[in-house]
């Protein structure tokens, strides 16, 4: 297909009615991913009110992905929830601020909550060592909605995978399915949900068939150079015209640019 075929069919895409039979509807909403060059590829942003699925191995930035969706809503004025799995909220917002994205001023005048979900697990695992099993070592998906208030604008919930260990494939479809459902309920709250390759694995991909997006991201050597590149590839989005190709990208000391 040529370029200019391509983006007639983009056009008609993008501006097909909301369900694709009524004229009239609206078109549907964006927000902005933190990300200008990834903004302009998704014409605008992710879609709002639905779910993107972050997925990839150690060292891809999964969580900077999350951070930059973070620091660019808080921006905007809107409210914001982080509910960590796998880091302690000090970790996360010193990270965002050596990536000139910080976190720290939302945090704190209460724009943006940071649920404690990895220091809850550790404590309820430490515990359980003693001898003690306490309620709710193992959580089910849909009460992860429960850290959700209404009137959030964005949740990210990194990493998702953590939940999955004890789960069998069906379980976890029917819990995410539900978590989805629940949070489809929560009018404007646009999620993104950070899982890494193994658990995505594990669950045979289960997830970004549930979502309205997913971003997969890439570790691999170039042939030519030997050098270890990363790469986002973005096989769906919803009533967005994307190309399915590999998008190098770069981690700097202002956060993520694509190439």
């Amino acid at each position: 297909m040529n370029s200019g075929v391509f983006q007639y069919v983009c056009y008609i895409i993008v501006n097909l009615p909301f369900d694709g039979r009524k004229r009239g509807a609206v078109k549907m909403e964006r927000i902005s991913s933190g990300i200008p060059e990834l903004d302009d590829r998704l014409n605008g942003g992710y879609p709002r009110g639905r779910v993107i699925m972050v997925t990839g191995s150690t060292g891809t930035g999964k969580t900077i992905f999350g951070i930059h969706f973070l620091y660019r809503t808080c921006m905007d004025g809107k409210r914001c929830v982080l509910v960590a799995t796998e880091e302690l909220p000090e970790d996360i917002i010193k990270q965002s601020e050596m990536l000139g994205l910080g976190l720290s001023r939302f945090y704190e005048n209460g724009q943006l909550v940071i649920e404690k979900a990895f220091q809850n697990r550790s404590e309820k695992v430490q515990t359980s060592k003693f001898g003690f099993t306490p309620e709710g070592l193992e959580i089910e998906l849909p009460l992860l909605a429960d850290y959700v208030p209404e009137g959030t604008d964005v949740v990210v919930i990194d990493n998702l995978g953590v939940f999955t260990l004890r789960l069998s494939v069906q379980d976890f479809r029917d819990q995410f399915d539900a978590l989805n459902f629940i949070l489809s309920t929560k009018e404007g709250c646009t999620a993104m949900f950070v899982m890494d390759e193994t658990a995505c694995k594990m669950t045979r991909g289960l997830a970004e068939y549930s979502s309205s997006g997913s971003l997969r991201l890439v570790l691999g050597e170039n042939p030519y150079t030997g050098n270890l590149e990363r790469h986002i590839h973005i096989p769906k989005m919803r009533r967005t015209c994307i190309k399915l190709e590999l998008i190098r990208f770069e981690i700097g000391s202002g956060g993520i640019s694509l190439l």
